[in-house]
C-alpha cells in the first residue's frame, strides 16, 4: 500500500501552471479514504452559480473547471493554476499553505476537514464562532460548492477532452466577484 504520507506535499510553481492540467499528484496513493471523507474524486466542472438564490448565466464561475484527487485525509483541488494540497485535519500546519487561484502573488493558509459529509475550509484556522469560508460536499450526485456567497453546482466529467482546450482558455481567470 502506498500511503498519502508517502507521496511529498505539492505547491502552486512559481506564476501558476498555464495550458493543461499538471499531472496527477496522489496518482499512486492506494490508502483508502478517511472514514467520514465525501468521495469528492474526479474532474468536475459547474453547470450553475447562484448568489443569494439568483442564478448568474454570465458569472466566470460558469467556466470552472477542478479537479480533486484523494487519499486517506490528504485532498489535492487542482484549477485555475493553483494546485491546493491539504490534509483534513483542522490544522494549519497541514492545510492549504499555499497562494490564492485569484491572485498567484498572495499566500494564503487554509485549515481543513471533513465535517458532516463536507469538506471545509477555514481560512487562518478553525474558530468554534465563524463558518468554514468554502464547502464542498456532494448532494444528490452533484458537487456543490459554497465559496464565500456564491454557490456552485457542479458535475464529474469524464474527460478533460470533452471541453476542448477549456484548460487554456480558462486558466488562470480569477474567480474573485468582479
Amino acid at each position: 500500500m502506498v500511503g498519502a504520507d508517502e507521496i511529498p506535499v505539492a505547491n502552486t510553481t512559481t506564476g501558476g501552471w498555464r495550458g493543461e492540467m499538471p499531472p496527477p499528484i496522489l496518482a499512486r496513493c492506494t490508502e483508502p479514504l478517511q472514514p467520514d471523507a465525501p468521495d469528492l474524486r474526479g474532474v468536475s466542472k459547474a453547470v450553475r452559480v447562484e448568489r443569494g438564490g439568483q442564478i448568474l448565466m454570465e458569472h466566470r464561475l460558469n467556466h470552472h473547471l477542478e479537479r480533486i484527487e484523494q487519499c486517506g485525509n490528504r485532498v489535492v483541488i487542482t484549477s485555475e493554476g493553483v494546485i491546493h494540497d491539504m490534509r483534513a485535519d483542522g490544522t494549519l500546519e497541514n492545510g492549504v499553505n499555499d497562494v490564492a487561484g485569484s491572485n498567484l502573488d498572495q499566500p494564503i493558509r487554509v485549515a481543513a476537514l471533513f465535517n458532516g459529509g463536507r469538506l471545509e475550509l477555514y481560512p487562518l484556522g478553525t474558530q468554534p464562532d465563524k463558518p468554514p469560508l468554502v464547502t464542498r460536499g456532494i448532494v444528490d450526485g452533484e458537487m456543490i460548492w459554497q465559496y464565500g456567497p456564491f454557490k456552485v453546482t457542479m458535475r464529474r466529467v469524464e474527460d478533460l477532452e470533452e471541453h476542448d482546450g477549456y484548460t487554456e482558455r480558462h486558466q488562470g481567470e480569477s474567480t474573485k466577484d468582479p
